[in-house]
Parts: structure tokens; sequence; C-alpha cells
């Protein structure tokens, strides 16, 4: 086998000849291939990778724990006696395993020990990485010691889906590909997540609020790879938005608009929003190498604001561009007491409701809104599945409430005479977890729960808390929200104690537009990925341009179980290619049609 094996030679070659050509892929497994190779052809190398990790996936888990067991520990007794295979032997070396100080070779056995202790089955890690270039010694060390705290149930999913990456890159090795323009994206991501605010940037953290120097740090970095990938015009608009415009081959035409938004929340991750901006400034830089025109101007938003972290302002960037941005933001101060128009003053921003009103979009000039974000949640990672199609992003209900009861002694008042505000609340929080499982995809977060002034030796008479109840459309959110206020009532009454709430935010749930839906489907079809339809749970900047023009959006699996608003959230650039080449075909078939 060499690099120049190509799919057809794949589809066409004698069974044992083909085995031969994918032996290595899964450790000491050939039966997983020789599988895969009885349901040939493949439409491409994402669908045989997607046919592996089904088939382990239908196996069972007594032929899942032999698939694991075949794999050898990290820097174990197979790599001290030259007994791995040439594939475990390449991808150990090239993390630097076998050059492992006495120290890190000590750690590295004691969990192995502790490990295979906890859940017996080695720790599986995919050492080359999310960019395939390999882990530091440090970071598997810090990835072993993280996941040695994991259920054990979880823990095989992970081990499973480190095999198939695993796969994955020696499938890429066998074939000489490599995921190019998702290299070029997570390069890109990785830059970007270098500029994090005071405080956060000494503790390595990544933080970026709005209009910090880090935050305009950022912008300044996407407007110059925005010029250098050939953009025709780019700049920042009066609240910060950096917009990129590519034209059409003729002028006066329609707009198609794209984008997400590279403010971030407190210590979170590298993806959540930016992965939507560089997406399609790839799709911009291949269109403009090419020489390429689209019979529509293409302009890509990587919008100043979304996640309200330092002005209660959510959504600011998107909501400017659709006439929703509140002139009393202006006057709100920051944690330093630094107003919005001075913190946009100091950015260099006009700072006026004129030039901000000058943003709105007309929306019968425009052909629609479609975003490219990572997926946040572990639904696609479970699956195997590298895209998932956006049905509906959930609408929203927010509530700060409270419970009063009465504060008094935990020694002395019985338990039939308590009117404990904290119970109550609590109560309330399992019928919550209850009426959203009724649903089957409604969800329902108590996510602050304080009790002021609160003792050890003390019945809480107060308990402050919040209410974030979210569902795919607005008839069952609503339906939801009535059975839970119902309840809280109905539950204070019985314990004798009162209540208030207050709504804080209530957003629509913004639907696909069919067209545009059907369009990513095709789309992500075209990479012979099968096709995974599934609401958002969280809210995004489409969710606000819904409300002028037709949106639909593509999700990107996440690694480590999906999760985001955290460190830890990761993709890789092979999951990153795919949406890069699945935008060009939207791009492309889109430009092939006639529009009005």
């Amino acid at each position: 086998m060499t690099a120049s094996l190509t799919l057809e030679q794949l589809n066409t070659a004698p069974a044992p000849e083909a085995a031969a050509w994918l032996a290595g892929l899964y450790e000491h497994s050939p039966w997983i291939t020789e599988a895969a190779l009885a349901q040939r052809p493949f439409r491409s190398l994402a669908h045989l990778k997607h046919l592996m990790a089904g088939i382990v996936r239908e196996a069972g888990r007594e032929a899942q724990l032999t698939l694991i067991r075949a794999h050898p520990e990290l820097a174990g007794k197979a790599m001290v006696s030259r007994a791995l295979t040439a594939e475990s032997t390449n991808e150990q070396g090239k993390a630097g395993l076998t050059d492992c100080t006495p120290d890190e070779f000590a750690r590295l056995q004691a969990l192995n020990t502790a490990y295979n202790t906890r859940f017996g089955f080695p720790f599986i890690l995919a050492v080359r990485g999310p960019r395939g270039t390999g882990m530091s010694r440090q970071e598997i060390i810090a990835t072993f010691e993280q996941r040695l705290a994991n259920h054990p149930d979880f823990e095989l999913g992970e081990a499973l889906r480190n095999i198939h990456r695993i796969a994955e890159l020696r499938l890429n090795d066998k074939f000489g590909v490599a995921p190019r323009l998702g290299n070029q994206v997570w390069d890109w991501q990785e830059e970007l997540s270098k500029f994090s605010d005071p405080g956060y940037l000494e503790k390595g953290q990544l933080t970026v609020t709005y209009l910090t120097d880090a935050h305009r740090a950022a912008a300044r970095l996407i407007e110059q790879t925005m010029r250098d990938s050939g953009f025709d015009e780019v700049s920042v608009d009066a609240v910060g938005n950096v917009v990129g415009r590519y034209r059409a081959a003729a002028p006066g035409a329609k707009i198609l608009m794209t984008g997400s938004h590279y403010d971030t929340v407190r210590n979170g991750g590298k993806y959540d929003g930016r992965l939507g901006i560089f997406v399609p400034v790839a799709c911009v830089a291949e269109l403009s190498r090419a020489g390429q025109r689209l019979p529509f101007d293409f302009e890509v938003i990587a919008f100043a604001e979304e996640e309200g972290q330092r002005y209660k302002a959510t959504f600011l960037g998107s909501g400017a561009l659709i006439g929703q941005f509140n002139p009393a933001w202006l006057e709100q101060t920051d944690a330093d007491g630094i107003s919005m128009r001075e913190a946009m003053q100091h950015a260099g921003l006009p700072a006026t409701l004129e030039a901000i009103r000058a943003l709105q979009r007309q929306p019968a000039d425009y052909l629609g809104f479609v975003e490219v974000h990572i997926e946040q949640g572990p639904v696609l990672n479970e699956l195997d599945m590298p895209l998932g199609i956006v049905t509906s992003i959930n609408g929203g209900v927010r509530y700060t409430c409270e419970v009063t009861g009465m504060a008094s002694h935990a020694g002395t008042t019985p338990m039939n005479r308590r009117r404990d505000a904290a119970l109550a609340v609590a109560e309330l929080a399992l019928y919550v977890e209850q009426r959203a499982a009724r649903d089957g995809d409604s969800v329902g977060t108590i996510g602050i729960w304080t009790v002021p002034g609160g003792s050890t030796n003390v019945v809480p008479g107060r308990c402050q808390f919040t209410l974030d109840l979210r569902a795919p459309n607005d008839a069952q959110r609503d339906a939801m929200v009535a059975d839970v206020l119902a309840e809280l009532k109905t539950i204070c009454e019985r314990r004798g104690v009162h209540h208030t709430t207050e709504q804080t935010m209530r957003a629509a749930a913004a639907p696909s537009a069919p067209d545009w839906q059907q369009r990513w489907e095709k789309a992500v079809d075209s990479l012979g990925v099968p096709l995974y339809r599934m609401p958002s749970g969280a809210g995004h900047d489409a969710m606000k341009l819904h409300e002028v023009m037709p949106q639909a959006m593509l999700f990107v699996r996440g690694q480590n179980s999906g999760i985001s608003h955290n460190p830890l959230e990761s993709t890789t650039s092979d999951d990153i290619d795919l949406a890069v080449q699945a935008f060009q075909h939207l791009l492309t078939q889109f430009g092939g049609t006639k529009h009005d």
C-alpha cells in the first residue's frame, strides 16, 4: 500500500487485497474493516469512517471491550519492550512518549495502574490530537488525569471515540490526504485564542469580553485575516462587528450573510462562535485563490457581542443589524464602573445612536443568513456524526425568582413546623427535571440557587433562584412554562411560603427556513456523510437574524463529549474540513441557480 491509494481502488479491489490495504486501522481488530468492506462502495473517506464507527457501535459491549483491550498502554510495557504495532510505535514516538523524563514515565505508570484498576481496560487517547500533529506529554498527562474521574460508562464511550480518531488519522495516512482547509481554520482559531482579558490571560484561560483590549486585538486579527483571504471590503462597524464583503460577479446582486460572534464567556472555549467566522473565511480564500465569483455578494460578519458578559446586552452585535439596539445600553456600566459609551469611545467607535441605527440592514437586499457553529453538546459526538443539520433554535424563557419562608433555629424547629424556602425550591427543581423530560426535547434548568445570609444552623427563610426553560417551538415552551409556574404556586401554598417571579428574557424559537435547511442537507450529503437533523438548545446569532430573514444552521461535532463554555471545548481539523467543504458546496450550488 502506498500513499497513492484511491477510493476507486479500494471500492473495486478484491476483498482480501482491500483488507490488506486497510490493515492496522484498528489495533489487532481486522473484523471492523472486513465488515465495512462488505458494504462497498464507499462514497467518500468520511463515509467509510462513519461506517466503521457504526460497526463498532452495533457490535455490543463485549466486542467493544475486546477492541479497547487490544490497544497498548501509553508508555507501557509494550512500548518499553518494543512490542507495539508499527502504527502505535509511530504515534507514541511522535508524541514524545519514548523520551519521557523519569518523573513523567513514573507518573504515566501510576496513571496506567489506577486507570486499569478503575475501568478494567487501558487508557486510550489519540495522541496525535485534534490537529493531527501531536499532543505534548504535559497535555497527555493532564488528559489522563482528567478522564480518570469519569463514570465508567462514559469513559468506555470516550475510549471508543478516541479509537475512531486514531483510525481516522491512520486512514488519512494510507490515502495520503490531509484536511488542508480544516488545518488552516484550526490554526486561525489557535491564533485568535492568544488574546484574553487581564486576570485570565495570566492563568492560561480564554476570556474576551466586549471592547476590552483583548477584544479589539481579536477584531484586528480577524480583520487582517479577511484581507489576506481576498475579501474586497473589510471594516469594523459602529458596534465593533468586523464586516467582510466578497463581491458578486456583477454589481447590484443580493447578499448572503453569514458569521458568528468572537466574544467569549469567562474561561470559555476556542470554538464557540469563532468557528462560524473562520469556516466561511476559508471559503472566500479558496474562491479568491481560484478567481471565482458568485452571483451574489457574500457578507461574513464577526459579531462583536453575543454572550452578554461585560454588559447586559446579549446579541448586541447581530441585534444592531436588525434595529434592536437599546439606547439604555450606552449608559450601562461594567464591574469597574466604565459605561458602554465610554468603552466605545475608547475603542474609537462613534458611540452615537445615529451611527448605530445606520447599521440596520434592509431584509429585501438579503437572500438569507446561514451559520456554522460547534454543537455545544454531546449528541453528534455520541453518534459518531461529524455534522448535524439544525432544524430549529429552541425558544427560551428566563426568570429570576424568590421564595420567602421563615428563618428559624435548625435545632429547635420540628420538621413539620418549618417554612423552609430552600426545600420548596428543591421540590420545584425535581419537578422541572421531570416536566422537561416528559416532552423529550424540552430542557429546564435552575442554574443559580442562593440562600441570602444563610447559616449552617438556620432553616432557610429566603431562597433566590433562576429558571431557564427551553423548547424547539414556542407552544411547547409556553406549555412547560405554565406547568412549572403552576407547580411553584402549588408547592408554596402547601408549604406555607410565598414566591415572586420576574421574567428577564423571552426569545421565540427560530425554525430553520426549509429551503436553506435543504441546501445544508444537500451539502452534507455531497460529502457522503449521513444526515442527522437536530434542534439547537443554545441560542445563536441566527435567531436574531431569523426575525427579518430566512436562516439555517450547520453544527460541527465537538470533542470531549461536546462540552462547551469550557476550556475543554474542542473539535478536530478533519471535522472542520468537512464543514468548509459543506459550506463550499452550499455556495457554489446555490450560486449556480437563478435568484430573484
